[in-house]
């Protein structure tokens, strides 16, 4: 069972779209890369990052001059930079935060095949990244890891102790879970969150669509109930797996998230702690108000 479950986890989990929605063009004049078949914006910048294991992969950053945080976010199994630019330009201006959205090896136009392993190398490249070329700082930082993404994004957050927050959208228990119900880690799962999460030390926020028929809402709220630093998960009644977005709760969600995320302080150790933790960041409801 166990090579056969690997293996249908495996194929599960990494759909790249074929053929990707972009290519990256340099321009000659500047030497800067850029995103075909996307419109071409001033704030937005290009790059193309090595990992740790010999890939070059696509990466986006979406500057914001009124930025306190940047998002790190990992995207969803089945799209590409390309599909997510409009949604990342969107949430930069929305948020007031930078953002850098990265394409996994065997995206887009990254090199490689994706795996898991290769997936913890691209998200550390691109964290890397924002150290170096941007200047952002551990305790500014917000991972976003969406439906596979949060794979990525919690592998990288539990090696963060100074960590500002984590968004999980959609996400997933284990890539096993996804498929059949057991209740116990094995070895060769795939991603396994539900292992991970409680032990992040940083405020973590949850959202899932109550009808999602891909990852039911169940992985959230267990991913939810094991979290250390509770906040108010957003359960969108009606929603699926690859429509959050559409709904005006989730918007609504992430700005408030946001607000609360800059009366969060780091101490030495890396614990948070904030000036006043409301009532409504330990609860769990269908909706926000």
């Amino acid at each position: 069972m166990g090579v056969v479950a690997s293996s249908v986890a495996a194929k599960f989990a990494f759909f790249p779209p074929t053929p990707p929605s972009y290519r990256v063009v340099k321009d000659e004049s500047t030497g800067k890369f850029k995103l075909s078949d996307v419109p071409e914006r001033h704030n937005v910048e290009v790059k193309i990052l090595d990992t740790k294991r010999s890939h070059k992969i696509v990466a986006m950053y979406v500057r914001n001059p009124s930025a306190r945080f940047t998002v790190l976010y990992s995207h969803g199994n089945a799209a590409d930079v390309g599909q997510m630019y409009e949604l990342f330009v969107e949430l930069s201006t929305h948020l007031r935060v930078n953002l850098m959205g990265y394409d996994y090896a065997g995206y887009g136009q990254s090199t490689g095949k994706p795996n898991e392993y290769n997936t913890y190398a691209d998200i550390e490249a691109a964290y890397e990244c924002l150290e170096r070329e941007y200047g952002a700082k551990q305790e500014d930082i917000i991972l976003y890891g969406q439906s596979v993404g949060s794979g990525p994004t919690l592998d990288l957050a539990m090696r963060l102790p100074q960590l500002r927050a984590v968004v999980l959208h959609s996400p997933i228990m284990s890539g096993l879970r996804v498929m059949f119900p057991v209740k116990r880690t094995y070895w060769f799962d795939i991603y396994k969150n539900v292992d991970k999460i409680g032990l992040l030390s940083c405020p973590v926020l949850i959202m899932h669509g109550t009808c999602d028929d891909i990852v039911d809402c169940s992985h959230g709220r267990q991913l939810w109930e094991l979290t250390k630093i509770k906040y108010e998960p957003l359960w969108v009644k009606g929603a699926g797996h690859c429509d959050l977005e559409v709904y005006p709760e989730y918007i609504r969600c992430l700005r408030k998230f946001v607000t609360y995320l800059t009366n969060v302080t780091v101490d030495g150790n890396g614990s948070k702690k904030t000036n006043n933790i409301s009532a409504h960041s330990r609860k769990s409801t269908d909706s926000l108000d």
